[in-house]
Order: structure tokens, then C-alpha cells, then sequence
């Protein structure tokens, strides 16, 4: 998470039980969101190349197009909640900012994959939605086996940064 949004979540911090807990779970949901996309489409999804080797359709990416990015998301919007800064505003604006964000990248990703892949992505596009799941999985699903244990350590850095937000939130507020 930018360091901007970190820092105003732990300054202004206004800790509330109910909403420490709450923001805990979002975090803790986005990040298994994030590691079973990972184990599913790799490592290489922490590179800055827009492309694939191949097309993801199973696990999460049957009922999404953009797992990583929702867990993203929710990781966010729980850090702004957790820490109650400005709330319920902070999380409006973490979630309008995000949003933004991520829909021009999905614009270049799904140019991309569209060239890569033509039709069989195109299919695809027009049938999974980008950010709210679906409750019917894409019927096309690729044979993917996951990886959870590469997923686990390529998630490892993103783990560290927001234990570490949740520990430096802890102290600021219990000890400061």
C-alpha cells in the first residue's frame, strides 16, 4: 500500500475496537484472495509486463477477472478502517482512489490479453466480471494446477508490509 495512505491511517488514527477487528478481517480476506490468485496465475503477476503465458481462467479467475486486485482492495479499505482515521471517509477514498487506479491498468491488461490471446479472452471477458465476483464460475476453465506454497512466498513481501502496518498502528496507539 503507498506509504501516503499508511501514514495518515496510523497519524490520524482513532482506534475503535469494533472497527480494528473489522478492518483486520478485510485485510486478512484480501490477502487470501491475493495468495490464491497467486497460486493460480504465478509470480508473474508481481512484474511491472503486461502480458501472460497463458490464460487463467480457474480457481478465482473463473468467477473474477481481477482477484489480486480486489484483494488489494480490501486490504486498503481494512487499513483505512482498522485505524478509523477520518472514518467513513478515509475508506470512501481509499476504495474511489483504488477503483480509478486499477480500472485504467485493467484497461491495458485486457488490451493485452486480447492481443495475446483473441477470442478465447475476449469470451472470457464478456462472461467474468472485473472486480465483483460472480456467483456462477466461467464454464471454460484452464487446467492449471495452484501453487500454494510459491504463492505463499511470493506473497511473503506484501504479508511483512501489512503485519508490519498492523504492528506500527498497535504501537502508535497502545503505547503512544
Amino acid at each position: 500500500m503507498p506509504a501516503p495512505w499508511l501514514l495518515a491511517c496510523i497519524i490520524w488514527a482513532e482506534p475503535q475496537t469494533l472497527l480494528i477487528v473489522t478492518g483486520v478481517l478485510f485485510i486478512v480476506c484480501g490477502e487470501l484472495m491475493r495468495v490464491r490468485g497467486v497460486s493460480y496465475a504465478g509470480g508473474a503477476t508481481r512484474t511491472r509486463n503486461v502480458g501472460a503465458s497463458k490464460l487463467v481462467t480457474n480457481g478465482p479467475f473463473a468467477y473474477l477477472k481481477n482477484p489480486l486486485y480486489l484483494g488489494n482492495i480490501l486490504m486498503y479499505a481494512g487499513a483505512a478502517v482498522l485505524s478509523a482515521a477520518w472514518f467513513p471517509y478515509l475508506p470512501v477514498l481509499v476504495l474511489i482512489f483504488f477503483s480509478i487506479q486499477y480500472h485504467f491498468i485493467v484497461k491495458l491488461e485486457e488490451a493485452k490479453l486480447t492481443e495475446l490471446f483473441g477470442a478465447v479472452y475476449t469470451e472470457y471477458a464478456q462472461k467474468v466480471p472485473r472486480f465483483i465476483p460472480s456467483f456462477k464460475a466461467y464454464d471454460k476453465r484452464s487446467d492449471i494446477i495452484p501453487a500454494l506454497k510459491k504463492a505463499v512466498r511470493s506473497e511473503r513481501s506484501t504479508f511483512l508490509a501489512m503485519l508490519s502496518f498492523i504492528v506500527i498502528f498497535s504501537l502508535r496507539c497502545y503505547f503512544i
